[in-house]
């Protein structure tokens, strides 16, 4: 590790919250490179980590988005940046809105924001899956409540209402029995316009995330699959545990949506194996950083690094292999809940107590770098007065 001077190339990366943000930090702070960590709050977990150089409050881009933009430029202006590195999908789509006025600034590793709007629409998606031949869960993409009421003998049942916009987790209700299905449906049209019905993929198949970097002639420089051991909620949030696998056929579709995209820069393509038929189904991409970015790190495949080497204007490829069976683990709150909430939460594989089980690293704890723990727990007190941090918190409870 080197220590970055006052001579030593500046990054600043947004949303300094998560973990993929600290992951982010450390992986560039620990190589000698200045990082500035921006966030909308003064209490932020990667604020309290070793490798933040710089901490910058900004206004929230979710409410003031004009202001955030206008802060950032400011900072661009005062300070020589090598790159920006947004985290979060809304300090993503501003910055590839402003482009023309940041790109002479510094570098942004972002698609066009035409490309990302694209890739966070799941009808888009989805029509583009099935042009490509790649598997996807049958979906039914109603122009108005009144059609579903209509053909609501022959949707799917059980069922998954999905928003159309969007990526993750948020917004998404799971329907058991079609008397419910019509009501539900009504609810989330209510909170999101005319949400899809897909057919929901049967438990028994393992949740797989294929992570790639594209370079600007829309070349994967970089790749990395894991798959989920345990999420929270159960019925399908964010992974609280995960480990590095191979899989050349996932690896394959999600780098043929995202060719087919003419992507640039970082994404991760979502599928879930059907036991039905025993094939990969498209969930989604997610166009931006993903919140199992520490395992990438962890298991060999730097994305933080590879992408400041092509701010760097070096472009070569990145590793071809990575460390199998390396497991990453988000313990705070969210492997805890997972814990409560699971029924057979004394019989997990790996057990819940198996706090430093060999080849597992943490989302955010260290022992090089211990203060994001206490950062964590502090940010807690965000949710008492913080409007972004309310609202992420209320948009997480109602699914």
């Amino acid at each position: 590790m080197s220590a970055p001077t006052s001579h030593s190339p500046r990054v600043l990366i947004t949303d300094g919250h998560w973990a993929k943000t600290l992951a982010a930090t450390r992986s560039l702070g620990r190589r000698g490179i200045r990082v500035t960590v921006g966030e909308s709050t003064a209490i932020a977990t990667t604020f309290f980590s070793r490798y933040c150089a710089r901490r910058l409050v900004y206004p929230s881009p979710q409410t003031c988005p004009e202001a955030f933009i206008e802060a950032l430029v400011r900072e661009l202006k005062r300070e020589h940046y090598t790159m920006v590195l947004p985290m979060e999908e809304r300090t993503t789509l501003l910055l590839a809105r402003y482009r023309e006025e940041l790109e002479p600034l510094t570098f942004l590793p972002l698609t066009d924001f035409a490309s990302l709007d694209r890739a966070r629409r799941k009808d888009e998606v989805l029509t583009l899956a099935a042009r490509l031949g790649v598997p996807a869960p049958a979906t039914v993409f109603p122009q108005d409540p009144e059609e579903v009421r209509e053909q609501l003998d022959q949707l799917p049942i059980p069922a998954v209402i999905k928003p159309r916009l969007g990526s993750g987790s948020a917004g998404i209700v799971y329907v058991r029995r079609r008397e419910d299905l019509w009501a539900a449906y009504l609810k989330a049209h209510d909170r999101s316009p005319r949400p899809l019905i897909q057919e929901y993929i049967p438990e028994g198949g393992p949740a797989v995330g294929a992570s790639f970097l594209f370079d600007r002639l829309h070349r994967p420089v970089a790749h990395f699959v894991h798959k989920r051991l345990r999420q929270y909620p159960l019925t399908g949030g964010p992974s609280t545990l995960r480990e590095s696998i191979v899989d050349p056929v996932v690896q394959e579709l999600g780098e043929r949506m995202l060719t087919a995209l003419q992507w640039f820069g970082v994404a991760m393509v979502e599928f879930r194996y059907d036991p039905r038929d025993g094939l990969p189904k498209l969930m989604e991409i997610n166009p931006r950083f993903w919140g199992s970015l520490p395992l990438a790190v962890y298991a060999g495949v730097d994305f933080p690094h590879l992408i400041f080497r092509l701010a760097q204007g070096q472009s070569w490829p990145g590793p071809r292999e990575y460390a199998l069976g390396k497991r990453c683990r988000w313990i705070l709150p969210g492997d805890l809940l997972h814990f409560f909430k699971n029924p057979r939460r004394f019989h997990l594989d790996p057990g819940f107590f198996r706090f430093f089980a060999k080849n597992t690293a943490h989302d955010f704890f260290s022992w090089s770098d211990p203060g994001p723990v206490a950062g964590r727990v502090l940010t807690l007190l965000t949710l008492l007065y913080d409007p972004d941090m309310k609202r992420l918190l209320r948009d997480r409870t109602h699914r």
